[in-house]
């Protein structure tokens, strides 16, 4: 394409790659924010939703877990949940970034920005 400039068609290339790479970085950022994960604690009496970006989408209570006696139990799991939530987000936009970086012949580990 390039041959008469030398090392100048391989850098074109590698632009070209590079801005491939850009796009598909940041169609799979909006992607995580559609993908949702769901955490939970106290064997599912509560669970927490959130996109694969972090974000907290949803909470579902049991009732069963509202006793004015056991305030700091119900808290315990809330938080809990969310935190269980917010580790599966992180979980899921890594391995979603993996797949891209492989689908891209990078190596697995390497750290895409995210």
């Amino acid at each position: 394409m390039f041959k008469g400039l030398g090392g100048l068609g391989d850098m074109a290339g590698m632009m070209k790659k590079a801005q491939e790479m850009q796009g598909k970085v940041s169609a799979l950022q909006e992607e995580l924010h559609n993908i949702t994960v769901t955490g939970e604690s106290g064997a599912g009496l509560v669970k927490a939703t959130a996109t694969a970006k972090g974000e907290l989408t949803g909470l579902d209570i049991d009732p069963s877990i509202f006793r004015p006696d056991e305030k700091e139990v119900a808290e315990d799991l809330i938080l809990a949940a969310i935190k269980d939530a917010q580790a599966r987000a992180q979980e899921r936009s890594q391995q979603e970034m993996r797949k891209l970086s492989e689908e891209m012949g990078l190596p697995a580990d390497m750290n895409l920005p995210f």
